[in-house]
């Protein structure tokens, strides 16, 4: 089995990475989120690998953490999550947006996912709530900010700014954990606009 492959991209495509190990391409399936990161073409890379024998086929699956790999495999022991759905849950969520989404029994922000339904989702947060603290530990602040309430009597500037996040079509969990990095780096008095600039820089980020 493979575990890690270490080469140079070849090239990259809408769903895989073909990877340049000693003169043999590895066809590598991956998230969007780690295809984006990738580096371009002829440079070097290091993918931790999930592979997955069947009987017609052996495909490979690449990530750039072990965390990533590990919540691959996790989301595919609920019933109704293959590899392209975990891929595609990936492709949306860190591995601690992930966590937070599922500690905090997030349905909506993980129905996003393409191919992941109301009810989907909803088995996925149930199943997995026990699971997930083994994996990445969800930042206090951005679990307290993600589950309070967001109406405007209740508002604060932090608040305020993961609702404009949330407005931009990101998750909760990606939003809260975005803003509690820029509540951390600009202080608690920071104002929403400045806020809600950091966060889109931390979001762009990961």
């Amino acid at each position: 089995m493979i575990g890690k492959l270490k080469g140079v991209v070849d090239s990259l495509h809408e769903d895989h990475v073909i990877l340049d190990v000693h003169g043999v391409g590895y066809v590598v399936a991956c998230s969007t989120r780690t295809l984006q990161k990738l580096p371009r073409a002829g440079e070097a890379a290091v993918l931790a690998i999930e592979t997955q024998v069947r009987e017609d086929a052996i495909r490979l699956f690449g990530f750039l953490s072990d965390s990533e790999r590990d919540w691959f495999r996790l989301l595919q022991n609920v019933q109704g999550v293959g590899s392209k759905v975990a891929l595609a849950i990936l492709s949306i969520f860190t591995p601690t947006e992930l966590t937070a989404a599922i500690a905090l029994q997030d349905k909506a922000a993980v129905s996003r996912a393409p191919g992941v339904g109301p009810k989907l989702a909803a088995r996925i947060v149930a199943e997995l709530k026990d699971k997930a603290g083994g994996f990445e530990a969800v930042d206090p602040l951005a679990a307290r900010l993600a589950g309070e309430d967001s109406s405007p009597g209740g508002s604060t500037a932090a608040q305020e700014a993961i609702s404009a996040l949330v407005n931009l079509g990101y998750a909760r969990p990606q939003a809260a954990t975005a803003i509690a990095a820029s509540v951390k780096a600009l202080g608690e008095g920071a104002e929403t606009a400045a806020l809600i600039r950091r966060g889109l820089k931390e979001l762009a980020t990961v």
